[in-house]
């Protein structure tokens, strides 16, 4: 994190500049059809294209023939809802090995308990499993989990790892789970927003020069590397709450995993929004 502070310059353009991720930040696999240096890159940030997790929507075919004719919002949700509780068991938690008594009751840790997880704490067990997600899913690694994540041998690191095995283990496919969420999300986003590429969120940020700023222009702009995943807000006055800086972002649709109103009544909170993360051209400004 110091080296890309060091390297930081001002910068006329920032849209055009070329940037590597960093190889403390990206895995050279993924399981869309984009290398994770392009999707990690400021260009996919200006000309998004859809994400697609290979197979996902191929084999849940099922679900998207249910929602096509489904109108509404609220009526999706139940059936993504439905199908997520039928297709995995959810109630029925001896069919996929459960055994009552046993020590470890994990059987009720599903897609929802990971999403409250991460609504409660973004440095908790719930939260380190999703960071993993993202990484094995779109190769762009965590940076940052209760403390910088630079050293591969160093307590951070290890505790990192620790909490993203445990928040795994004895669960019911809950990686596979993330994957359908995902996928629905960028259906349903593609109803809420249909025609656009992006959506305009804001974060509040404290010492941004602890953060990842590798590049300042004109007027507020910077280039910020994110980590993996990162919690925004659709509400700037929300924002507002949570930092003496406020950063201004346009998002990649294909970039969300999660927002608040996906769900309707499953989750308390106001415009929460799941970005994944990579480098960003944002807008920071005080207030």
């Amino acid at each position: 994190m110091r080296q890309i502070q060091e390297d930081c310059k001002d910068h006329d353009n920032l849209e055009t500049l070329r940037l590597d991720l960093p190889h403390n930040a990206r895995s050279p696999f993924n399981r869309t059809r984009l290398g994770t240096v392009a999707l990690g890159g400021i260009a996919f940030q200006r000309h998004p294209v859809p994400l697609e997790l290979s197979g996902v929507r191929e084999l849940h075919h099922g679900l998207f023939k249910r929602l096509a004719p489904l109108v509404t919002h609220q009526a999706r949700a139940q059936q993504f809802m439905d199908y997520m509780t039928v297709y995995f068991l959810l109630q029925d938690p001896e069919r996929v090995g459960y055994t009552e008594g046993s020590r470890l009751k994990r059987c009720k840790v599903d897609y929802q308990r990971i999403l409250r997880g991460w609504l409660f704490n973004p440095d908790g067990r719930e939260a380190a499993v999703l960071k993993g997600w993202v990484a094995s899913r779109f190769g762009l690694l965590a940076r940052y989990h209760g403390g910088a994540l630079d050293d591969y041998e160093g307590a951070a690191y290890q505790h990192f790892l620790h909490m993203q095995s445990a928040g795994l283990y004895n669960t019911n496919a809950l990686e596979s789970q993330l994957d359908i969420l995902y996928t629905y999300c960028q259906y349903e986003l593609a109803q809420r927003l249909f025609g656009q590429s992006h959506w305009l969120l804001y974060r509040g940020v404290n010492a941004i020069d602890e953060h990842d700023v590798v590049a300042r222009g004109k007027g507020g702009k910077a280039v910020v590397l994110l980590n993996n995943l990162n919690s925004f807000s659709e509400d700037r006055e929300r924002a507002e709450e949570f930092g003496d800086y406020i950063m201004e972002v346009q998002v990649p649709l294909p970039k969300v995993l999660f927002y608040h109103g996906l769900l309707p009544g499953a989750f308390k909170g106001e415009g929460e929004v799941m970005v994944i993360g990579g480098y960003y051209v944002v807008n920071l400004a005080t207030y």
